[in-house]
């Protein structure tokens, strides 16, 4: 299975009962042969530009594991689901992800090295 990461915009009314919306967006996952890996909800923002009429959506971010066959489908029932305003669906880049948190801790080592502290060990009072 392939992982995925899903960015859904839900129409900005559902602010205040969001889990039916959340369920029926997760069971169109899991109906498609998806696993909801994890999710990140951002809550309520404003959009660049009018969507629907829409000024704000709330955010919600999912991590699926999926095959990559079922992912057509989700596409097509998000398309006519009428909670959700907009949605991206991208496979992200794993290797730039292990190179990246590579780098990050070799220079977290070459700090520790030099003996260089963070800007709260050096004034702890702020």
């Amino acid at each position: 299975m392939a992982e995925y990461e899903i960015a859904v915009l839900y129409h900005p009314s559902l602010e205040v009962d969001l889990s039916k919306a959340e369920d029926r967006v997760v069971k169109i996952f899991s109906d498609n042969g998806g696993k909801v890996v994890a999710s990140d909800n951002w809550g309520k923002r404003a959009l660049a530009y009018p969507i629907k009429k829409n000024e704000h959506a709330i955010y919600v971010f999912y991590k699926v594991e999926m095959p990559p066959a079922g992912v057509a489908k989700v596409e097509a029932t998000l398309n006519i689901t009428d909670e959700v305003i907009r949605f991206l669906i991208t496979k992200p880049d794993l290797k730039a992800i292990v190179k990246a948190e590579a780098e990050k801790k070799l220079k977290a080592e070459q700090a520790a090295a030099r003996g260089d502290q963070s800007e709260e060990e050096k004034d702890p009072e702020n």
